[in-house]
């Protein structure tokens, strides 16, 4: 028997909240819409007619799926982050309101770079949802998204094409954890947020995290802090002077990311909370080279005053 857009929407809703999730009402319908291929105010509209039997079957297979535990933004293949529809697949982490914080820093620190458009390196890029953000409120900025996931990067490249930035931004095939090239140049500004999961704490995260979204974008090493070190000192030289390094971290490594990036000659280090009042990001800036001194010009006046005495000398003219 056929079924209205209302009645599908009022058992997945049930379905959903019975398995606890919170957003039931909010993922019900983003699905529903996402089924029948509809904009939101369409499906509004329409709720009162039968939907088609092939939509209320793909609606009730996204439905199971999501009772599975996949997160709904893989099931929709887009997600909206600070202002962008963005796509997303398992080939990238879900963006989401924490790595804000990482953005805004990122902003303000592009906002203070003058005299020349800005560089800014995204590095472990994911989605590019930090470096796509970045450039959207920085106009100007060039932007390089790095990966070393090539299936990361092709994600990269179709949102870049979304956001219309073909451009300013551009994608790199990088490793975080090796020196990077001598051809990248070099960056005022470098925005990481990478994998920062101890290794054996990657078991008890939630199934949705866990089990969907890729291990190698969670996967931080034994202690979770393998990517912090390499950036804080392979990548040092790939920033201006002056040029600032600004990490996303876990809400307990502040202490130990401050203390490698200070080890790696990195000065003025701040960390900031995101909404939830969890420490979220630090960031560094590398120091200006000291100014080699003048040579007073004293000394030189009182070596041409001596050169005189000696010629006069000479002359017998003393």
């Amino acid at each position: 028997m056929a079924d209205t857009y209302n009645n599908l929407y009022l058992d997945a809703r049930r379905l959903l909240r019975q398995a606890g999730i919170e957003a039931a009402p909010l993922e019900a319908r983003e699905l529903l819409t996402h089924a029948a291929g509809k904009r939101r105010e369409e499906l509004i509209r329409d709720f009162s007619l039968y939907a088609p039997d092939p939509v209320a079957q793909r609606y009730r297979e996204l439905i199971q799926r999501r009772l599975a535990g996949e997160p709904v933004a893989y099931l929709l293949g887009e997600w909206d982050f600070y202002g962008l529809n963005l796509e997303v697949c398992r080939d990238v982490l879900i963006p989401r309101p924490d790595t804000e914080s990482l953005v805004e820093r990122g902003i303000l620190a592009v906002r203070q770079v003058e005299g020349r458009p800005a560089r800014v390196l995204d590095l472990c890029t994911g989605s590019g949802c930090v470096g796509l953000a970045i450039a959207d409120n920085c106009p100007g900025a060039r932007v390089v998204l790095a990966d070393w996931s090539e299936k990361a990067l092709r994600v990269c490249r179709s949102n870049i094409r979304q956001c219309l930035m073909e451009d300013w931004v551009s994608t790199a095939w990088l490793d975080a954890l090796q020196p990077p090239p001598t051809a990248l140049g070099r960056f005022d500004v470098i925005v990481s947020n990478p994998p920062y999961i101890p290794t054996g704490d990657i078991d008890a995260l939630s199934p949705s995290v866990r089990e969907f979204e890729p291990r190698m974008a969670l996967d931080g090493g034994e202690d979770g802090l393998d990517f912090y070190r390499a950036i804080s000192t392979l990548w040092r030289e790939t920033l201006e002077p002056e040029g600032k390094l600004i990490f996303e971290i876990g809400w307990d490594q502040a202490p130990d990311v401050q203390y490698i990036m200070a080890q790696a000659g990195y000065v003025d280090l701040k960390v900031f909370q995101d909404d939830a009042g969890n420490w979220r990001v630090v960031e560094g800036r590398v120091p200006a080279p000291p100014e080699e001194p003048e040579e007073p010009e004293h000394q030189e006046h009182e070596e041409h005053e001596e050169d005189n005495a000696s010629w006069e000398t000479e002359q017998g003219l003393a």
